[in-house]
């Protein structure tokens, strides 16, 4: 039997070449894999998961500019009593498509998430349907709702979501330019929204400005909670802790994230507090360019990033 590749050195690796432009990582990769072809071959395969989940779960697909303005074969299709209009989104797990209510009851437009049907039976799909599990226990002004869900006569699996038209709150801040106590105002809604989903033994494990889009109206929500738990340290396996770690975004986790050991409320804290240290400030607290895994994690744990009120663009020197 052959012995399965180091999880550590996996991640090590997979962390810097993550950091890494795509031009740049085969040559990295070369070096930092030397001739273990199964060590390569473990970490290109991650990196391709993360890159298709990425697209597909993380980014927030749901926000007005990321609208494809093209033609879809799928328009007219029908998944329940939805009729997609165009596609909105896509990825390597399946696509977003805004789509209408179709059954005559009331009008209504959607986000539709719908999985790939050559993966239907693979992981993603689990993850898939623990997200639709996940919104359906969460009903929050500032958390976009999952409105329906099913499976397609064809055997694929979808989610009708709230379509949330917005841009993301860093976005939104540096266009609008709110005052302080505004930009505090908004910041809190989110952070009631995570107390709520917490009260409700949910941990998001991916906040970041991508989530959080800010509507027309100013109001923000959550998105996304692809990556999402219940808090429930005795359904933690091998798998999960992996599979998360592929999708998570380096400059948003918390140290118990990319150390990969268990999540709890605290790492969303912890990220809810560099998103709040990027709308003071326009900057994240930490640069983690061209580092590897170690380095990023070394620098989480053993540096204090500069106080906001220090930095020349910060809403505090206000």
């Amino acid at each position: 039997m052959d012995e399965k590749p180091d999880w550590q050195r996996i991640k090590d690796i997979m962390g810097a070449a993550l950091n890494l432009d795509e031009v740049a990582r085969p040559a990295y990769l070369d070096e930092a894999c030397g001739g273990d072809m199964e060590l390569r071959r473990e970490v290109e395969s991650l990196l391709a998961s993360s890159s298709e989940s990425g697209d597909f779960i993380e980014t927030p697909v749901f926000s007005a500019s990321t609208v494809i303005d093209q033609p879809s074969p799928m328009s007219g299709r029908h998944f329940g009593n939805y009729e997609i209009i165009r596609e909105i989104g896509s990825g390597g797990m399946g696509a977003v498509y805004l789509a209408k209510r179709s059954d005559g009851e009331f009008e209504q437009e959607v986000a539709l998430k719908i999985v790939r049907q050559s993966i239907a039976e693979s992981q993603m799909i689990e993850r898939f349907r623990r997200e639709r599990q996940i919104l359906a226990s969460l009903n929050h002004p500032n958390i976009a709702k999952l409105l329906d869900g099913g499976v397609s006569d064809t055997g694929e699996p979808f989610l009708a979501m709230e379509y949330v038209e917005g841009e993301t709150i860093t976005d939104f801040v540096k266009r609008a330019k709110p005052t302080l106590d505004e930009t505090l105002q908004l910041f809190i809604k989110i952070c009631a929204a995570v107390a709520y989903a917490h009260q409700n033994l949910v941990v998001h494990r991916d906040i970041k400005p991508g989530n959080i889009l800010v509507t027309a109206g100013g109001e923000p929500k959550l998105l996304d909670f692809g990556l999402a738990k219940i808090d429930d340290v005795t359904s933690l396996d091998n798998n999960q802790t992996e599979t998360a770690f592929r999708a998570l975004t380096p400059a948003y986790a918390s140290p118990e994230q990319l150390r990969g050991e268990t999540v709890t409320t605290a790492s969303d804290i912890y990220s809810l507090g560099v998103v709040l240290y990027e709308l003071l400030t326009n900057e994240r607290p930490f640069h983690f360019e061209g580092k590897s895994l170690d380095e990023i994690i070394k620098t989480v744990t053993g540096f204090d990033p500069p106080p906001p009120s220090s930095n020349s663009h910060s809403a505090l020197r206000n």
